[in-house]
């Protein structure tokens, strides 16, 4: 093999490490497909203890945020480390900016737990998208969404049924105060839709689409970052493109980090918000 097909076949692995690129053929550009969300079982194949990539990816992101958490919070200091005032922040973040704030002290607290699962689990699934070797984050695949929203769902009703009976909950909800009365029945239907379905599918597509939607960017950028420079490898001079097509991956994968954080913490605090409104006296 020389050394120019060596270059390219690095390149191919270190810029495009995607099933798009490894299907592409020779000298065809290739974009990026949603079967990549659909990947062939490496473990336990045929059994109910399939893995693929993604639910390998999956569990390794859970055990990096119990590890984090761990290890910053296992033997606090009054004179914190870097490490445990990094930790600190993060839980202060979620603690009072989304839990306290948004539900007060003693439901805050109650339901605090439940808020900090889904904003670190979010997070760190969300990151794995623009770490090299992975570059995937298998919220973008709509069964984890949907399971963190159906868990949101079924919070903010118990809560509600819990404070007020299941009468008074849908009473609340739908039957609002100040409205006219002949308009109450209209209302009520359009409050049932908002509350009870549309919460739960904008919850999911929300964070499914905008973990799709970079990852699709990002795997465009490199992809057409792999295939220029294999151009410009073979003496091809648009292949210079390939520089630009490297600035911007790297620009949208600052910018899909600062997405990740900011999914988490929609999905987050719409939670706390929809949890407050069910245990509102009325809306």
């Amino acid at each position: 093999m020389s050394r120019t097909i060596q270059e390219k076949a690095l390149l191919a692995t270190i810029l495009a490490p995607t099933r798009a690129a490894s299907e592409c053929p020779p000298g065809q550009f290739c974009g990026p497909s949603v079967d990549e969300y659909f990947p062939e079982a490496i473990l336990f194949a045929g059994t109910p203890f399939e893995l693929n990539r993604i639910l390998l990816i999956r569990l390794l992101a859970v055990a990096v945020v119990i590890l984090f958490l761990w290890l910053g919070t296992r033997s606090l200091k009054v004179v914190p480390t870097r490490g445990q005032v990094a930790v600190e922040f993060a839980l202060d973040f979620v603690r009072k900016g989304i839990a306290i704030d948004t539900l007060g002290e003693k439901d805050g607290r109650r339901f605090m737990p439940l808020l900090f699962t889904i904003f670190f689990l979010t997070l760190g699934l969300n990151l794995t998208g623009t770490i090299p070797g992975l570059q995937i984050a298998s919220t973008g695949l709509i069964g984890q969404p949907i399971l963190l929203a159906v868990i949101a769902y079924v919070v903010f009703v118990y809560a509600g049924v819990r404070k007020f009976g299941a009468g008074g909950f849908l009473k609340n909800s739908l039957w609002l105060p100040g409205v006219p009365v002949f308009i109450k029945p209209i209302i009520a239907v359009l409050e049932f839709l908002s509350t009870f379905i549309v919460r739960p599918v904008t919850l999911t597509l929300r964070l499914t689409m905008n973990m799709v939607a970079g990852h699709m960017l990002l795997t465009l950028c490199f992809l057409a970052t792999g295939f220029f420079f294999s151009l410009l490898l073979d003496g091809n001079a648009i292949g210079a493109i390939g520089a630009g097509t490297l600035l911007m991956g790297i620009a949208f994968t600052v910018l899909e980090i600062f997405v990740a954080g900011l999914q988490a913490y929609i999905f987050t605090i719409l939670t706390a918000i929809y949890i407050q409104l069910a245990l509102a006296e009325s809306h």
